[in-house]
């Protein structure tokens, strides 16, 4: 009776096992390493089987393998070229574990939550949404506060951040990572999710270490495989050594072993001051007591025949095996002595049939039973169980392959023999590709084909088949395509980098191999994918489309790195292709956006906007923008439109919050910003920005408590910190306040919000000095803000340098000719220093808050208290008692009546004033006060 729970894969693998014959000493070493304890002395973690192509290192591994498993109780897994990335060995290597019921389910789970995230940084515009500071500077850094700034940042993640160029310097590529920090930390549903999807190998790998800990820590021994290492070394290499070696992501018990196996030594750069604890397995043909123990083994004793096989194999394990499995028995068989390993075996196939199939199959890179089918033209897969127990057929998780040694020169006979055969066959597989994956497009979303990990490998296998059918014809397509790759990220531009050089070695196609290895060749750091861009963009078969393609994606990194220049150049680039590319349009305008340029931006927005009117992130960016603007019925115009078209998009909703509270309206922002939260209850921007809500209507402890929510989501927001600072400031803590804005600053040196307000809070506490060497410093990163500005003059009044004060207010008016507290500031100055325009200031200022104050929301109440003190400082008594009652009807908030008595304290201490008239007045209101909840 057949053994019950063993799967068919199962029963191969072992067979396969105790078919083996030969290395007798590789295999003893292995088995002795398992025998001992982990840590004894001769024990070895690390190994490295190396060797040339077709000396038998798979077989070896897989024997390994075998013998770990079913002699000492070891959980395996096995990976090899077919994964790209460190995150796609990490996910094989789960797989394995799960299929032997050792699965690393939290690790699972959070890779599951890095493809749904990345999948919506890729396929949304991605908003950093907190709101602007009241009083922030306009061009304030994003990375310092997304409060002065919203940029809706597109991503391309694998892993890690955005690449960017080596031209690009560290301050840039610094500034480029705080952008995408704070953009994605906005969008997401937490900082764990934006660390997810800039730093995938940062949070996956330690979660995958310490369950792979977990399971080492209930079965004897764990051991990975990495077969065909040279091709994956490149991405693997760093990712590696900083599990197994330096700790990085946790300490990995000694009863996890990996074994490397590829051609050649490893990479010196890499492993070299830790070479001495690798075990080194080299292996060469075999000697020729292992060749002939394998032929009669196969029951092949005859002299003629072994001397035969042994002369034509060159003693190559791959070659004796595959020979040997023909059991040829008449030495009459022998065939000319000028054929090749190959040739031999071939002619050793009896049956026709079976040879043309063996042939046939020999054309796709990968075999499962419908490729067998439509290689071998078989409605039925009769012969697919005898041709997938041959032995230099490499079976892995349902799908096998030929040995590339045996594989090579079976298609060169074919391509000798016809080459219009040849291009035939590969047609006829291109075009079941094209089937398949067609049909496959029919069950999924349009704009979702990329991110289908099978509809990859059926497009990427009909384009192999195309290339290999007409390799010049197919050229430009597979350059189009390769482009698409580059677009969804590392790995997936590294698959057809590697079938570009397949097929250029399997056409003997000079120019693909050299485009393919040039693109494989482009690096592994950051600057990857730019690299690799400008590869293909230097191609000459590259078609109009891929190139405009090509400059957006190369412009999207460019502009992800802070390297803006480059970014619009190549957005420029795009457009002169084709003008109407919404794509290339909408991310110049992000660009001009992020430089400050918001009139540029805002010109291609609106163009974005006329191209695709009804998506809403065009819509939804549009609209920030003209918030940013005080452009605010439009504003609102579009987000509502935006929001009708999405209506669970926190982004725009939160979007809208802000809007409102720009405009003062803090109640519809809080509304707004209040279900935001709902829909994603755990984005620290949102929360912040709902903070600072609460901090400008005066409710702090409310602040207090969003602020630092969002703080502990995420510890390194030194926008949020700056904005817990100035509610500390206005509370009067200004010990926390001065923590907070140092800790913002050292975050974000440049960050001139955080040093103004780090210099308000000096000026506080009588500090003019230290207050003017901040706000010095604040208008030389930023020197058009009128409000640090007229900060610093009301600095030098507090000092009496009155000459300098109204200086500094002068320029804040001509900044901003309605500026009305600068404006009253000046009058203030003006009268201390008794010119004859002080009463033109002081009737201009009354003139400017009144009309605020005629307003609506909270701007309006603020502007009623300040025409109070205006009008205090006239004075026109009458108008002031008027003025009480205005104000105090209109009042909700104890800090704005605090406000209030506070800058009449300040004008009481300042002019002479009339405490007869003025007492009455603050009695009034601190008897309000005393009455406010």
């Amino acid at each position: 009776m057949a053994e019950r729970g063993v799967s068919r894969a199962e029963f191969i693998r072992r067979r396969r096992g105790s078919d083996f014959v030969g290395r007798r000493d590789e295999v003893g070493v292995f088995q002795a390493n398992l025998e001992r304890v982990a840590g004894a002395d001769g024990f070895e973690f690390l190994f490295h089987v190396h060797g040339i192509a077709g000396a038998g290192k798979t077989s070896l591994v897989r024997q390994w393998d075998t013998r770990a498993r079913d002699q000492y109780g070891a959980v395996t897994a096995l990976v090899d070229d077919d994964v790209h990335s460190a995150v796609e060995a990490m996910a094989a290597v789960s797989e394995h574990l799960g299929r032997q019921g050792c699965g690393l389910k939290g690790f699972d789970k959070l890779l599951a939550t890095y493809h749904q995230r990345r999948h919506e940084a890729e396929t949304a515009a991605v908003g950093a949404s907190a709101g602007e500071a009241d009083g922030a500077p306009a061009s304030a850094s994003v990375s310092s506060t997304v409060a002065t700034q919203v940029g809706l940042v597109g991503l391309s993640m694998v892993p890690g951040l955005a690449p960017f160029t080596s031209a690009v310097d560290a301050k840039q590529v610094a500034q480029g990572a705080d952008r995408l920090r704070a953009a994605l930390s906005s969008r997401f549903r937490s900082h764990d999710d934006a660390q997810l999807v800039l730093s995938p190998l940062q949070v996956l790998t330690p979660v995958f270490a310490r369950e792979l800990t977990e399971v080492a820590q209930r079965v004897p021994w764990v051991v990975l495989f990495f077969d065909t290492y040279e091709q994956t070394a490149p991405v693997l290499d760093r990712w590696l050594r900083d599990l197994l070696v330096e700790g990085t992501y946790g300490s990995l018990p000694l009863n996890v072993i990996v074994v490397l196996s590829g051609q050649g030594r490893l990479d010196a750069r890499c492993w070299g001051d830790c070479l001495g604890m690798i075990d080194e397995v080299p292996l060469d043909v075999f000697t020729e007591d292992e060749a002939r123990q394998l032929l009669a083994a196969k029951g092949i004793t005859d002299e003629r025949l072994v001397e035969a096989i042994l002369e034509v194999s060159g003693r190559l394990p791959v070659l004796v095996d595959a020979l040997a499995q023909t059991r040829p028995s008449d030495p009459a068989a022998i065939g000319d002595p000028a054929d090749t390993a190959v040739e031999r075996f071939l002619k050793w196939i009896a049956d026709p049939a079976e040879r043309a199939a063996v042939l046939s199959c020999a054309l796709p890179l990968q075999l499962n039973e419908d490729i067998y089918r439509a290689a071998v033209g078989e409605p039925e897969a009769t012969g697919y169980p005898w041709l997938r127990s041959l032995s230099f057929v490499i079976d892995q998780a349902g799908r096998c392959r030929y040995h590339q040694v045996v594989r090579s020169p079976m298609l060169r006979v074919q391509r000798a023999a016809s080459p219009t055969q040849w291009s035939r066959d590969h047609t006829r597989l291109a075009d079941a590709f094209k089937q398949w994956r067609e049909t496959l497009e029919a069950t999924l979303p349009a704009d979702g084909h990329w991110d289908n990990q099978h509809w990859r490998d059926l497009r990427l296998n009909q384009t192999y088949h195309q290339l290999c059918a007409q390799p010049h014809k197919a050229l430009p397509d597979s350059i189009h395509e390769t482009v698409q790759a580059c677009d969804h990220g590392e790995a997936t531009q590294r698959r057809w980098a590697q079938t570009l050089t397949q097929a250029g070695h399997d056409t003997n196609t000079h120019t693909l191999t050299q485009l393919g290895e040039n693109l494989q060749d482009a690096g592994t750091d950051a600057s990857f994918l730019v690299a690799a861009l400008t590869q293909l963009l230097a191609n000459p078969a590259i078609t109009t489309t891929a190139r405009t393609l090509a400059h957006a994606i190369r412009g999207r990194e460019h502009r992800n790195a802070g390297a803006y220049e480059a970014a619009l150049a190549d957005y420029n680039t795009a457009l002169t292709y084709d003008p109407d590319y919404e794509r290339a349009v909408w991310g110049r305008g992000m660009t001009y956006w992020l430089m400050g340029r918001r009139q540029e931006a805002l010109i291609d927005f609106d163009r974005a906007v006329e191209l695709k009117p009804e998506d809403a992130e065009n819509l939804a960016s549009r609209g920030a923008l003209y918030g940013r603007l005080h452009r605010y019925d439009e504003a609102l115009t579009d987000l509502n439109h935006a929001i009708q078209l999405n209506p669970e998009d926190a982004w725009a909703i939160a979007s809208r919050g802000q809007t409102y509270w720009l405009m003062h309206r803090y109640d519809d922002a809080l509304t707004d910003l209040n279900h935001a939260i709902q829909l994603d209850p755990e984005n620290e921007g949102i929360i912040a920005s709902r903070g600072e809500t609460y901090r400008l209507m005066g409710r702090y402890d409310d602040a207090l408590t969003d602020l630092n929510h969002a703080i502990q989501l995420n510890p390194d927001q030194d926008w949020i910190i700056a904005n817990r600072g100035q509610t500390y400031r206005l509370m009067g803590r200004y010990d926390d306040a001065l923590t907070d804005f140092n800790h913002a600053i050292q975050l974000d040196p440049e960050d001139a919000w955080a040093i103004a307000s780090r210099g308000q809070t000096h000026r506080a506490l009588g500090r003019y000095d230290d207050a003017l060497t901040d706000l010095n410093h604040a208008i030389q990163l930023n020197p058009d803000q009128d409000w640090i500005i007229a900060n610093r003059g009301e600095t030098y009044r507090l000092m009496g340098r009155y000459d300098d004060a109204l200086t500094d207010f002068n320029h804040a008016i001509q900044l901003d000719p309605e500026d009305a507290w600068a404006i009253y500031e000046s009058a203030v100055v003006l009268r201390l220093l008794g010119s004859e325009g002080a009463a033109e200031r002081w009737r201009r200022a009354a003139e400017v808050f009144q009309a605020e104050s005629a307003g609506e929301g909270q701007k309006a109440v603020r502007a009623a208290g300040n025409l109070l003190v205006v009008l205090c400082g006239l004075p026109d008594w009458r108008r002031a008692q008027e003025q009480v009652d205005v104000f105090l009807s209109a009042c909700t908030s104890r800090h704005q009546v605090k406000e209030v008595l506070s800058d009449l304290a300040d004008l009481r201490g300042t002019l002479p004033v009339d405490a007869s008239q003025l007492d009455p007045i603050v009695s009034r209101l601190e008897a309000a006060l005393s009455q406010m909840s």
